[in-house]
């Protein structure tokens, strides 16, 4: 049992308990249910839950969602092109965020869809001081794509 102000009053029956927080004009809080034997407290529950909630609040305030952005490219793509889309990745992966880098292949272009993975491979490299491949260039459909993930220290 513990007290209104954080005192430990020892271990007693649940009627005592709740007679010494009728008597402060408080509730009666289980804090550890599972415990042997229960620790219960003394407490307005109103601002327990109050601060509870609080708490839960400023947790989720501090979490970071990682959200996938999506680089495209083609086959026949120069080398400045290239650059300016890797800067961009670049900027994205600073900011926590993970990049897809989606090779597309339109028309006749698909057929020469495995002379053109040395794009990928160069982008990755461009990237590989900030970035590791989480996911491998693996071909889907009319398309390669592969998802890079900012470097773990």
């Amino acid at each position: 049992m513990i007290g209104k102000d954080g005192e430990q009053l020892g271990i007693m029956s649940s009627k005592e308990a709740y007679a010494l927080a009728v008597e402060a004009g408080l509730d009666l809080i289980r804090i550890a249910p599972q415990a042997k034997p229960p620790v219960c407290k003394i407490m307005d529950y109103g601002k327990f839950r109050y601060e509870q909630s609080r708490k839960e609040k400023a947790a989720r305030k501090k979490q970071k969602t990682v959200e996938l952005k999506e680089v495209r490219l083609s086959p026949n793509i120069d080398v400045n092109d290239l650059n300016t889309k890797s800067n961009a990745a670049r900027k994205f992966l600073t900011k926590g965020d993970k990049v897809k880098v989606t090779l597309r292949f339109r028309g006749r272009e698909i057929t020469h869809m495995n002379s053109s993975k040395h794009i990928l491979d160069e982008f990755a490299e461009a990237l590989s001081d900030i970035a590791v491949i989480e996911k491998q260039p693996k071909q889907e459909g009319r398309s390669m794509t592969m998802v890079l993930a900012e470097k773990r220290n």
